[in-house]
């Protein structure tokens, strides 16, 4: 049996992270398919779809669920676990809320050490209780390929959701995280690598918070994860009824992807993202950049639409960074 050391996850697996998602188009006709309920408690669900589920307990506190697994992306346990958990509770934090609760969601090959079960496991926990949150209890299967995530429940003033739809024309666009996760981890150096999973293990807590502190300024919210920054960004525009424009020259990137798209390496996820966007999105940009924006993110940062001004004080925060802008007309996504 292989020792904890030798392992390397990425070898157990055939697609990792969030570039294993199915993909949108395939994903939102069956969600069209499935019934919506009648639950007047349910402030957001199924029709339209949003980064998790919203259920109001009383006047002044909703209920804000989610679940999210994959295979691993990286080698290393200890990484698999906090960028899963970061990851799950990204969908919470996208809706404005505060992480409560957590359990985990695995399932790992029987010969797979329990030790590095175990790593996965302690590094989740840790990164929960950084969100806030507890990880309460889980369920374990056996799999040929480990899979590991979290279901994650938090809180949220009923009156302070933040939803894809909302952004008006006027509004700015601003992101939290640099881009490249899915190029930097299947091409990038050793050390390009270690950078992107430092971001991928990092919360959005804090970006979360920030626009919180200021939430009759936030228009609409969602988090880049496995479509891409222009499959999420549709995703406003499309709820919003507006055009986002996306300066690409304005992206941050994570050392080493814009090399390797300039160098013609693509993820398995970019042509599905394409084909997601489609005859919606407009682009004067080079395909490298069209590629920095349909690159699947695992743990992604937060995409938000601001006011102008409330956009100036989140980039002078060092959290933000300010990427394009919305204006009427659309819906639609331009890449310039």
């Amino acid at each position: 049996m292989p020792d904890n050391a030798s392992i390397k996850l990425t070898e157990w697996t055939s697609c990792g992270g969030c570039a294993a998602k199915w993909g949108a188009s395939l994903l939102a006709g069956m969600v069209k398919e499935m019934p919506t309920g009648f639950d007047t408690s349910l402030l957001v669900g199924l029709a339209p779809f949003d980064d998790a589920a919203v259920y109001q307990l009383t006047p002044d506190l909703a209920l804000v669920s989610t679940t999210d697994f994959f295979p691993p992306l990286v080698d290393d346990p200890s990484d698999f676990g906090a960028i899963a958990a970061a990851n799950a509770c990204s969908d919470v934090f996208a809706m404005g809320g505060r992480v409560v609760i957590a359990v985990n969601i695995a399932a790992f090959p029987e010969e797979l050490p329990p030790d590095v079960i175990a790593a996965i496991f302690a590094a989740a926990s840790a990164t929960v209780l950084e969100a806030g949150g507890t990880i309460a209890g889980g369920h374990t299967i056996r799999n040929p390929e480990p899979i590991f995530g979290l279901a994650v429940q938090g809180v949220v003033d009923p009156s302070r959701i933040f939803r894809k739809g909302g952004a008006q024309p006027g509004d700015v666009a601003v992101l939290s995280k640099p881009l490249g996760t899915g190029l930097v981890t299947a091409q990038g150096s050793e050390e390009d690598k270690r950078v992107a999973i430092a971001g991928m293990r990092t919360l959005n807590r804090a970006a979360a918070e920030s626009l919180q502190a200021h939430h009759q300024n936030v228009h609409a919210v969602t988090d880049v994860t496995g479509y891409g920054l222009a499959g999420h960004g549709w995703e406003i525009a499309e709820r919003s009824g507006v055009v986002l424009n996306i300066n690409t020259g304005l992206l941050p990137l994570y050392p080493g992807a814009l090399d390797i798209a300039l160098a013609g390496h693509r993820t398995g996820g970019d042509p599905r993202n394409r084909s997601y966007v489609g005859e919606h999105m407009t682009s004067t940009a080079d395909d490298a950049h069209v590629a920095l924006c349909m690159d699947p993110q695992t743990s992604g940062g937060l995409l938000a639409a601001v006011t102008k001004d409330l956009a100036t004080e989140l980039i002078g925060s060092g959290l933000w960074t300010e990427i394009g802008d919305f204006e009427p007309g659309g819906p639609g996504i331009n890449l310039r």
